[in-house]
C-alpha cells in the first residue's frame, strides 16, 4: 500500500505541477495556478499519515517505509527549488519571460552553488532521519526496526557522497575560458547574475 502511495504521490506531483504551470501561463490565471501548486504539500502530508497509520496498524517496518521517509525528506529539501526552476522555464517558454540563468559553470561561483545544493541534501537527510527515528520510536518493541535504521544510514551516506562531490568543485575549480572573444567576460557576468 505504501509503495503504491509513493508512486501516486510522485505522479500527482508532476500532474499538479503541469496543471499549475499550464493554468498560470497558458490560461493566464496565476492565482488558480498557485492554488494548484499548493496542492503539492497536501500529497506529502497524505503520504506521511498513511505511512504512520500503516506502521501503527501492525505492518512490519520495511524498506517501503524507509523509502517513504527518504521521499518526504527529498521533497522538503528540493521541492521548492525544483518548483522555482520549472516555473522559471515555463515562464520563459510559455509567457515570453527572459531565459532563467543557469547555474554558474566555473570557479568559486560554481563551488558555492554546489555547496548550496549539498546543504539541501543535508536538510533532506535530516528530515528523513528524523522521520525514520520517529517511526522507530512509534513502533517501539513491537517490530524489527533494522530496515528503518538502514535507511538512516543510506541518508547519511548520500550526504557524505554529495559532500565530497560538492567539495571537489572548491578544491579543483574549473577555470573560465580565457579566449579573446569575450566569452570569459560573458561567462563571468552570467555567473554573477546567477549568484545574486
Amino acid at each position: 500500500m505504501v509503495i503504491g502511495l509513493i508512486i501516486a504521490c510522485e505522479v500527482g506531483f508532476w500532474v499538479l505541477l503541469a496543471l499549475g504551470l499550464a493554468t498560470r501561463y497558458l490560461l493566464k490565471r496565476p492565482r488558480a495556478g498557485a492554488l494548484l501548486l499548493l496542492g503539492e504539500p497536501v500529497l506529502e502530508l497524505v503520504l506521511f499519515a498513511v505511512t504512520a497509520i500503516d506502521l501503527r496498524g501492525g505492518a512490519e517496518p520495511g524498506w517501503q517505509h524507509g523509502l517513504a521517509a527518504l521521499y518526504l525528506g527529498y521533497t522538503v529539501a528540493y521541492g521548492r527549488y525544483t518548483l522555482h526552476w520549472l516555473d522559471g522555464h515555463a515562464a520563459h517558454r510559455l509567457a515570453g519571460a527572459p531565459r532563467p540563468p543557469g547555474p554558474p559553470r566555473h570557479g568559486m561561483a560554481r563551488a558555492r552553488h554546489e555547496g548550496g545544493l549539498w546543504l539541501r541534501t543535508v536538510l533532506g537527510a535530516a528530515v528523513a532521519c528524523a522521520l525514520l527515528q520517529g517511526a522507530v520510536w512509534y513502533v517501539g518493541d513491537a517490530g524489527d526496526t533494522a530496515s528503518l535504521r538502514s535507511f538512516q544510514g543510506a541518508a547519511l551516506r548520500a550526504v557524505a557522497l554529495h559532500g565530497l562531490i560538492a567539495l571537489s568543485y572548491a578544491v579543483w575549480p574549473r577555470k573560465a575560458p580565457a579566449d579573446g572573444s569575450g566569452e570569459a567576460r560573458r561567462e563571468e557576468r552570467r555567473e554573477e547574475r546567477a549568484h545574486h
